[in-house]
């Protein structure tokens, strides 16, 4: 075996080691391994025109212990949606590496790492003179802080002998701050609450009481995309009815915290409508374990299913608005599930006022600097306080 193929392999067991936030790229990447993949889609066999001679400038050649010298080599399993964002950003270094003839990925230096930096702050021209898509601040820290904790992680474990990516990210976050701008205006959520409730002639009723539930909870429980995929492991996510004919939705969150979010009683009525299209009872059962969301197939829908309904919504919508609000409707067909999840807590934060701890602890936000960056992106209330201060001068 090369050396070169040594060292991808020496990465590729380190990554199968790595916790969520540093490569929980783990199970998504050695499925594709197993199929002749590497990182950026590079064959197992191909010789790549680089410096891949070396395990990596700072590897550990002689590990104390474990399989890649450290004595505890337990795996921490984060969420799906966390394995996928790391996939990606992983990914997105390798691609790079690649195309600046860098690698394996342990063998990156400090000026490695700084000019990748760069290259998401600056996006570099293709072979056609086209610029590539810019990221937003949040996603260059995010892509940022996967590089230095995979980094950090080697290192703490003996990988590594000395860290390249440390202070890579430091002051980052704290520039970049949250500011949600993926807002959806009220013109545009109201054409489509128009289109959920609209029957549609030719789809099945309860293919059309499930697109409705799906909006209804999204809309008006503002949780992430995978909180609604039913888990055989959690028994979550589920409604529990209350004596008072009130509703409560228990899902699983980021860290895999389970929170709890009270149901507005227009969203109670869609999920009854639709559990007896189902065949169930009107009213949830004392430990009922179904899945919230159904698949046509049996099961629990999943992600990329309940994607592609909520976008389908959004499509509906946006033709309708076209007409009136070309611009609107562009916004509609870009947006995506989690705008709505913004929408509520703009509604809670924003239009409400809901103290920010209670809005914290409705929206599954680790931090409340988070949920208070939802104050910051309303100019109009702002100026409503002005004009009526000074409504008398």
């Amino acid at each position: 075996m090369s050396a070169c193929r040594r060292s991808h392999a020496r990465d590729r067991h380190a990554l199968h080691q790595a916790p969520p936030g540093a490569a929980a790229v783990i199970a998504a990447r050695n499925q594709r391994a197993e199929h002749g993949e590497v990182f950026a889609g590079e064959p197992l066999g191909h010789q790549r025109p680089t410096a891949c001679s070396v395990a990596g400038v700072a590897a550990a050649h002689a590990p104390a212990t474990g399989p890649i010298g450290c004595s505890d080599t337990r795996v921490r399993r984060g969420s799906a949606h966390t394995t996928r964002a790391h996939v990606t950003e992983i990914r997105r270094l390798a691609a790079w590496c690649i195309g600046h003839e860098l690698g394996p990925l342990s063998n990156l230096t400090r000026h490695d790492l700084l000019a990748y930096r760069r290259a998401l702050h600056h996006p570099a021209r293709d072979v056609n003179g086209a610029v590539a898509r810019s990221l937003t601040a949040a996603s260059q820290a995010r892509a940022l802080a996967v590089v230095a904790s995979l980094f950090r992680y080697w290192t703490e474990t003996g990988y590594l002998t000395a860290n390249p990516a440390a202070g890579l990210v430091r002051g980052q976050r704290r520039h970049a701050g949250f500011v949600p701008t993926r807002m959806l205006t009220p013109v545009q959520l109201a054409a489509c609450n128009v289109q959920v409730s609209e029957v549609t002639v030719g789809v099945e009723p309860v293919v059309a009481a499930r697109r409705r539930a799906i909006w209804m909870l999204y809309r008006y429980a503002g949780v992430r995309l995978v909180e609604l995929v039913w888990s055989d492991d959690l028994k979550l996510p589920v409604v529990e009815a209350e004596s008072d004919g009130r509703w409560t939705l228990h899902v699983c969150g980021k860290g895999r915290k389970t929170r709890s979010i009270p149901l507005p009683q227009g969203c109670v009525s869609v999920l009854q409508a639709y559990r007896q299209l189902r065949g169930l009872s009107a009213q949830p059962e004392s430990g009922e374990r179904v899945a919230l969301i159904h698949g046509l197939k049996g099961g629990s829908l999943q992600s990329s299913g309940l994607y592609d309904e909520v976008k389908a919504i959004f499509a509906a919508a946006a033709a309708a608005l076209e007409p009136a609000d070309p611009s609107g409707a562009a916004t509609l067909r870009h947006a995506s599930p989690h705008w709505l999840r913004h929408a509520y807590a703009r509604t809670l934060v924003v239009d409400r006022q809901v103290p920010l701890p209670a809005a914290q602890a409705l929206l599954g936000h680790a931090s409340i600097q988070t949920t208070a960056g939802y104050a910051k992106t309303d100019l109009s209330q702002l100026r409503a306080f002005v004009d009526r201060a000074f409504s008398a001068d």
